[in-house]
Parts: C-alpha cells; structure tokens; sequence
C-alpha cells in the first residue's frame, strides 16, 4: 500500500476542501493518505511517503504563500528530483500564473508531475473536486 502526504496551505479553506479531496482519491484507489498542513510537514517527513501532493493557492502579485508554504516547500525541493508529485491550488484574480510559475520551479527540481497541475478559480465546485480526487488517485498509483 502506498503512503500519500498531502500538504497545503489555505486562507479561506478553499485550497484545504481541494487537499482533502485528493486524500479521498488517493484512499479511493487504495492508498493511505495524510492531510498535513504544510507548518507540520518537513523534509524528514518527506521521506514517510511513496508520493506527495503540494497545495497552494495564488498570494501577492501570483506567487506561493511566504510565511508557511514557501518556506516548506524551498526546505523539500532539494529532495524532490525524481519523487512523484503533483500540486494545485486556487485563485481569485489574474490568470493562475503562479501555478505555471510553480510547474516549471518542480520540472527543473527533477520532480515527476503525475498529474496535470490544476489551479481552481475561486471555490472548487463539484467538478473541481472530482479533479482532485483524480490528482489523489494518480498518486495513489504512481
């Protein structure tokens, strides 16, 4: 049995209703799945899980969240190179550069991407959570 962590930061819940939608999905396929807000998560923890999904909604002029999240997520990225992956998070303004941004940052870290990253405009309806329960299902697997 594969052990997902899934690790996000949210402001208004939005990011946090789309991480605990792919921890559904990936117990759905099988797997175990931790919910972790990413002030709890380390890169000693890194190394408990087979795969690890990263959520994050859009801050400031379309970056990751700076107090909590980045400082994270900078701690990680050197062990990330070859580790399956996936990340998400919402948004409420401009066009979700952050999250390209953000792709392009876990591509050149050697991450593997097993899902298409998805940024969610706004609150995630039902079709948006379904998304996610497809990210924690890839995860599951992968």
């Amino acid at each position: 049995m594969s052990k997902i962590a899934v690790v996000y930061w949210s402001g208004t819940g939005n990011t946090e209703a789309m991480a605990n939608a792919v921890a559904e999905g990936a117990q759905a396929a099988g797997a175990e799945a931790d919910v972790l807000p990413a002030a709890a998560f380390s890169e000693e923890l890194l190394e408990e899980y087979s795969a690890v999904g990263f959520g994050c909604p859009a801050m400031g002029s379309e970056e990751l969240e700076e107090t909590e999240f980045a400082p994270m997520f900078e701690a990680v990225s050197p062990k990330l190179s070859g580790r399956n992956i996936a990340i998400f998070g919402s948004y409420a303004w401009a066009d979700g550069e952050w999250m390209n941004t953000w792709e392009e940052n876990c591509r050149e870290l050697g991450a593997n991407l097993v899902a298409k990253p998805f940024p969610c405009y706004d609150a995630p309806d039902d079709g948006a959570l379904d998304t996610c329960r497809e990210i924690g299902k890839a995860l599951a697997s992968a």
